[in-house]
């Protein structure tokens, strides 16, 4: 059943805010134990994004058996970050991101599947080269390269100047307003929620992401090499990358482009349910291989 409001990313859920070591300083999660556990998802957020933005998801994974953990990246809203930008390449990221999935491994029961949501997915995949031990890679509305064309990419570069100039709040008025012309005015509590998390996200971050979400080459032949189980997966109306350049990358991991219908770029929030039915089927094969 579609989620009916994107609020929904600040409902109640079952996970508890734990915290893990990272290179800055710690790394806030939420990790939603599951009662019989047969392995942990691991949830890596995009740009911009958070933890909170897998809340929908937490019960559901807990309830089919995976403990989720869902992670603020370095310099994310509450995970301290690096004050240099070229810190935030992803390559660099996936091998901190690799680091947390043998910690993981050392403390929950059963295997870990790894997802990483838009630049997330960059990083995830990161983490895949970087040898983390993973039963397997979800990428979620992700592509293999950085952005090369679409408002997206218009939009890191229009933002760049004004952020240089004028800081975190300027650009956050001004994807807001893009925001609301496109897609309407989220609710009050959601606007100061995603308000509150940008400015405290890291500027370094927020303009290293942006970089490298326009510069990260095509890794996904070096992904395929590593033999790792990978699933690509979409929103119907995802706006990010293209659906085709999303299937081209799936079938050279070995798969096809599922896509997760009633969603557009953010299905853990659209269509929470209906990206379980996705997800939960293929990682249950993975921990079974």
């Amino acid at each position: 059943m579609p989620a009916s409001s994107a609020s929904n990313q600040l409902a109640a859920h079952p996970g508890v805010r734990v915290e893990y070591p990272g290179p800055f300083g710690p790394l806030a999660a939420l990790r939603a134990p599951a009662a019989a556990p047969v392995g942990t998802a691991l949830l890596v957020p995009g740009y911009t994004g958070a933890k909170e933005d897998f809340v929908p998801i937490l019960a559901g994974l807990a309830e089919a058996g995976f403990t989720a953990v869902a992670v603020d990246q370095p310099g994310q809203y509450e995970s301290p970050g690096s004050g240099n930008e070229d810190d935030y390449d992803p390559l660099i990221l996936g091998a901190q991101i690799a680091e947390l999935v043998r910690r993981i491994r050392s403390e929950e029961p059963g295997p870990v599947v790894l997802l990483g949501h838009s630049f997330g997915g960059l990083v995830s995949r990161g983490a895949v080269l970087a040898g983390a031990p993973v039963a397997g890679l979800t990428l979620l509305c992700s592509g293999p390269a950085g952005f090369v064309s679409g408002s997206r990419l218009e939009a890191l570069h229009a933002a760049e100047p004004i952020f240089r100039a004028e800081g975190k709040e300027s650009v956050f008025a001004y994807r807001e307003a893009l925001t609301v012309a496109l897609r309407g005015a989220p609710p009050d509590e959601l606007k100061n929620y995603l308000r509150q998390r940008f400015l405290a996200s890291s500027s370094a971050g927020l303009l290293g992401m942006a970089r490298y979400l326009r510069t990260e080459p095509d890794r996904t032949a070096e992904l395929a090499a590593t033999g790792v189980p990978v699933s690509v997966v979409s929103g119907r109306n995802d706006d990010a990358w293209p659906h085709e350049a999303q299937a081209t990358m799936a079938r050279t991991l070995g798969t096809s482009l599922v896509i997760v219908e009633q969603a557009a770029h953010s299905p853990a929030v659209e269509n929470p349910a209906g990206l379980l039915d996705v997800l939960l089927p293929t990682w249950t094969r993975w921990l079974h291989r």
